[in-house]
């Protein structure tokens, strides 16, 4: 008996989480249809066939849509809105499995890594694969944290956005690469089996990683796009230390040259380095810090020792020291890093000879690296505003063939938080999308369209391990209602973020916060997505208690953390949700201190002892007296902004948008219903279609249209869920706010 297949609708997905993991979202009634449980495999045909493990998607949706990444439509050769066939795949272990990539990847990754990044994925000969791990339903035995940390280390931060190309499988078929497969990259070295675990014997004999002499092709200075006044202090700081040595000596002062350079992850830290040592004809040896970091320590000073001694072998030398905290790291520094210091100490003092060390958390590195024999100096590249980020785009799309109307500067809007390689990855994203859809054309270009939609998929660096909230491609206007709710909101969030300058103009500072409150259900948290959506926001989102931990400083230091990597994504937007439980009143709690901490954390990012430009936070709760009152006085969460029940224009609103793609019978009157809902929340009202849509298909599962009938019907089981109670508490403290 064959397999029962499925046609479905494909859609792009809209979660950054499902993005390039080798997985397609289906309704939970097809996974039912087609005998499937969660993480299955399933075969899928477009116009070429490719395999996907399909994962449980949001039972809200329409049960016709499947959900899919980019990489998994370019696989099938198909775009958005085209049918693909699916069926329960048959899968076999895969014995072999090689793969061919971009010269840096195979160069770089060594197969066992390469297998371990692919272990739990299903392939087809042909497929297009990520080297992102399958880590939302991680099989037994796998390793995500040491996968992520082997790829950054070996190729950087592009390694997120590298493509595979699936070459040969053995058998044929749909295969799933495990513990026991050979992969291994075309042309290029294989590895038969996952190795034991590492012991110290096992690390020394490992060959240390070698200095890499820059010779490839360097970005010109004038393509440095928001980094010139680094790169003219650095070029300043290379003609003194290699051409005016004397000069420096006449003035009481020695030519050494150590440089401590940061910046967010991707912003091109190396590359500034490289295109003025090139402008300087100073000769750079590269050693990453992380790849010498996990040798034994014997291991780790002898390969520092040989690479200084190379770099004192030549004329004019820079030793870009890369990621430079994973080496020496401010806590807990292992034994070695005193001989690290001392062999760095040795090799400033010789002329001819500078050290540049980058870093993307200048916190987190050892202080005695910072002393005055050391890397005395140091340079910071700012995260890229609009302007900036126009500026690349140019650049980088310069010797593309694009379309005519694309719009640089609006792209660049849409992308905040986003850097030089996040743009780069934009780019390639697009690229892929242009290729999907002029297959057949002479001369393909990039539209702007092209570029807009790669902004579903790719993500920047500074938000790839948080959680963000999904805006679904909502704004303020998909609010009903609301009038007055949605105004203060653009005035205390998108007003700060859009018009800096008026503010600056008038001689005031921005709010730095809001307070959302009102009923459970009332859509605040739709309200959030709505703005994030307007704004073009990289939202942080945090659930009340995810800051709280046991461990004395824990939580304080997960409260810097989360300010940091806001601050790295601005403009960016902080949600706090139920943040009653994140900080309640002081002194109240019987948790060891850990919420007053907390708290006392919170207000002190919010006082700015590290600005916060572009950086919005916002709180929200169903019980704001709970709430610790320092938080909520000017200059912190200032702004309190209630959201009501719904009455019963804003319910026949929300009834419209929730039944928008639900057929109603001729005898609906949404309006009508919505006046006899009093006492039901945003959330009931949806719950109310949603129900009425389930009742007619239990009826008859060939049910065209949803009857009034229906929904009289489904108000048996959803009833009202506001508790009058609690409206007139919420309503009296809205009242004493005014």
């Amino acid at each position: 008996m064959s397999e029962p297949r499925i046609t479905l609708t494909v859609r792009h997905t809209p979660s950054a989480l499902d993005s390039r993991r080798g997985i397609v979202r289906l309704h939970p009634e097809v996974l039912d249809a087609l005998g499937l449980r969660a993480w299955d495999a399933v075969h899928l045909t477009g116009a070429r066939v490719s395999a996907a493990l399909a994962a449980p998607g949001d039972a809200a949706n329409a049960p016709g849509i499947v959900l899919a990444d980019d990489v998994t439509m370019s696989n099938l050769g198909v775009t958005e809105g085209s049918e693909v066939v699916i069926a329960r795949a048959q899968v076999s272990a895969a014995r072999s499995v090689t793969v061919a990539g971009s010269r840096l990847a195979s160069a770089s990754v060594s197969p066992h890594t390469l297998r371990l990044a692919l272990i739990g994925k299903v392939l087809t000969v042909g497929d297009a694969v990520s080297l992102l791990p399958q880590d939302l339903a991680p099989p037994p035995g796998s390793d995500v944290a040491s996968v992520r940390g082997q790829l950054s280390r070996t190729i950087g931060s592009t390694w997120t956005s590298e493509l595979l190309t699936v070459t040969a499988a053995e058998p044929g078929g749909v295969v799933a690469v495990g513990q026991s497969t050979v992969v291994g990259w075309r042309d290029g070295a294989t590895t038969p089996a996952a190795p034991p675990p590492a012991s110290p014997s096992t690390v020394e004999s490992v060959p240390p990683p070698a200095p890499v002499e820059e010779e490839d092709e360097t970005v010109p200075l004038a393509d440095l796009a928001g980094a010139e006044a680094p790169a003219r202090t650095l070029a300043e700081w290379f003609d003194l230390t290699f051409r005016r040595p004397e000069l420096l000596a006449k003035l009481g002062t020695s030519a050494r040259l150590g440089v401590l350079l940061s910046g967010p992850e991707g912003v091109g830290k190396s590359t500034l380095v490289r295109a003025v040592a090139a402008a300087e004809d100073v000769r750079v040896l590269s050693l990453a810090a992380p790849s010498i970091a996990v040798l034994a320590p014997n291991s780790t000073a002898s390969v520092l020792r040989d690479t200084l001694g190379k770099a004192a072998a030549g004329g004019p030398t820079v030793l870009l020291l890369t990621d430079i905290d994973a080496l020496l790291p401010a806590t807990q520094p292992a034994p070695v890093a005193t001989i690290i210091l001392d062999e760095l100490r040795t090799a400033l003092a010789k002329p001819g000879f500078a050290l540049i060390a980058t870093t993307a958390h200048p916190e987190a590195c050892d202080p005695r690296l910072r002393a005055a024999d050391l890397l005395d100096r140091e340079l910071a590249i700012p995260l890229p505003d609009a302007k900036i980020r126009t500026e690349l785009l140019r650049i980088l799309l310069r010797d593309v063939p694009v379309e005519s109307g694309v719009d640089c500067g609006a792209v660049a809007e849409r992308t905040p938080g986003f850097v030089a390689a996040d743009l780069i990855a934009l780019r390639r994203d697009a690229a892929l999308r242009a290729a999907l859809r002029q297959r057949e054309a002479d001369e393909p270009r990039i539209s702007h369209q092209d570029l807009l939609d790669a902004l579903e998929s790719v993500r920047p660096i500074s938000m790839s391990t948080s959680d963000t909230l999904a805006t679904g491609g909502l704004s303020l206007d998909d609010v009903g209602d609301m009038t007055e709710v949605k105004q203060s909101l653009t005035e205390a969030v998108l007003w700060p973020l859009r018009y800096p300058d008026s503010f600056a103009r008038l001689g005031v500072e921005p709010p730095r916060g809001v307070l959302l409150y009102g009923p459970p259900g009332g859509g605040k948290t739709f309200l959030v997505r709505a703005l994030a959506g307007t704004g073009a926001l990289n939202v942080f989102a945090v659930k009340g208690a995810e800051l709280m931990d046991k461990w004395v400083g824990e939580s304080e230091r997960a409260v810097r953390e989360l300010f940091r990597k806001a601050r790295e994504a601005s403009p960016a937007l902080i949600f706090l949700d139920e943040i009653d439980a994140l900080a309640p009143r002081r002194g109240q709690s019987s948790d060891s201190g850990v919420a007053d901490r907390v708290v006392a954390s919170l207000l002190t990012e919010l006082d700015g002892v590290e600005p916060m430009r572009e950086v919005i936070v916002l709180g929200a709760t169903n019980r704001p007296e709970l709430v610790d009152p320092a938080l909520l006085r000017p200059g912190r969460l200032e702004r309190l902004v209630y959201v009501p029940p719904p009455d019963a224009e804003a319910r026949a609103d929300i009834l419209r948008a929730t039944a928008k793609h639900t057929p109603l019978a001729s005898d609906v009157d949404l309006a009508e219903t919505a006046s006899t809902l009093d006492g039901y929340s945003a959330a009931d009202c949806a719950a109310l279609v949603r129900e009425a849509a389930l009742t007619a298909m239990r009826e008859s599962l060939e049910a065209s249209e949803v009857a009034a009938a229906h929904f009289a019907k489904a108000r048996e089981t959803v009833r009202p869920s506001l508790d009058p109670a609690q409206l007139a508490s919420l309503e009296a403290y809205a009242n004493r706010r005014l």
